[in-house]
């Protein structure tokens, strides 16, 4: 009886299927082409003439031009440079965040994370605008403005289960800049969901950003800042989405989801991850899978971006054993027209 009870169960659940061996850059779909053999966090410029980039995390700045692929260092005048992201303003310079030196992982990625500004212009150095900040910022392409999250770790004196979105504009003159009209669009005082800004949409009237949840799963997240109102797009409390680069058109946007660990096995969380495509419909039923490097024993497809035409993506080549936002190098995804 208990090995025909064990036979109809074998027979009934779904086995987990395997990964494979190897590496996926072998294997890539013939829309996709290896960009650079290092680097990570691609950036679009605001024309998609070029793509902004770190060299690694703590590292230095670079920019390479998609015609020429001629790639040129940005920083590499700041001795001890540890930036972590780079991005670019609508205006072609450029927004970099990261501490002012690096001292361990933790501290440097948390506790000392600030804004920096850098003029387009060669040879010019980063400045700071005097504002830290969690993780990465949201960073519109059509007008001066950007937005970020703020927690414990960057002011002791909030609670440490709170976090907040913060919008403010961006003010540029002579190689410099500041930052005004802050305001606090959203609030959260639970530790059930720690914030992080991702991308304007609508006109910069809406904002998405990432919901982490305890114990790995995230959730992808929209708050229309003409009312207040907050969309959970992904509809997927269990399991990791992290919201990344959006469509022009507002109606898509790139997740970074472990939803294939389902069928390949392994915990949901940053690290089992793949790039998938999310209808932002509100249901969080039309996900498509762009990537499957996943599919591979220790690899992942990792910080997607969209053109501002909507025509090419570019991601990172990543290990599920490094941490979150760690690359080593850039992969374009060609779209049809």
């Amino acid at each position: 009886m208990i090995k025909l009870l064990i036979l109809t169960l074998l027979l009934v659940l779904p086995l987990a299927a395997e990964r494979n061996k190897g590496n996926p850059l072998d294997h890539i779909p013939k829309n996709m082409e290896v960009l650079t053999h290092f680097g990570e966090r691609a950036d679009f410029s605001p024309d998609n003439q070029r793509i902004a980039f770190m060299s690694k995390s703590f590292g230095d700045a670079f920019v390479i031009d998609l015609k020429t692929r001629i790639i040129r260092c940005l920083t590499c005048g700041v001795p001890g440079a540890a930036f972590l992201r780079i991005m670019h303003l609508a205006d072609g310079n450029y927004i970099l965040i990261g501490p002012e030196r690096f001292s361990d992982i933790g501290t440097s990625r948390r506790r000392d994370n600030e804004l920096w500004f850098l003029s387009k212009e060669a040879g010019s150095k980063p400045v700071k605008l005097g504002q830290k900040m969690s993780e990465g910022a949201a960073i519109s392409k059509k007008n001066m403005r950007m937005a970020w999250s703020e927690t414990n770790a960057q002011f002791p004196e909030l609670a440490p289960s709170y976090s907040r979105l913060v919008v403010a504009d961006v003010v540029s003159s002579g190689g410099t800049a500041k930052l005004v009209n802050q305001k606090t669009i959203y609030e959260s005082k639970e530790a059930s969901c720690r914030l992080e800004a991702q991308d304007f949409f609508d006109n910069d009237q809406q904002m998405t950003f990432t919901c982490y949840r305890p114990k790995g799963p995230a959730g992808v997240m929209g708050i229309d800042m003409r009312n207040g109102k907050v969309t959970d797009y992904s509809q997927a409390p269990a399991i990791y989405n992290e919201v990344e680069g959006i469509f022009p058109d507002g109606k898509y946007t790139l997740v970074e989801s472990s939803q294939q660990v389902e069928e390949l096995g392994g915990n949901h969380g940053s690290r089992q991850i793949d790039i998938w495509k999310l209808r932002m419909d509100g249901t969080g039923k039309d996900f498509v899978r762009l990537t499957n490097f996943n599919d591979y024993e220790g690899w992942k497809a990792s910080n997607p971006v969209v053109a501002t035409d909507g025509r090419r993506i570019a991601f990172q080549i990543a290990h599920t054993a490094d941490e979150a936002g760690v690359g080593y190098g850039l992969v374009l995804i060609h779209l049809r027209k």
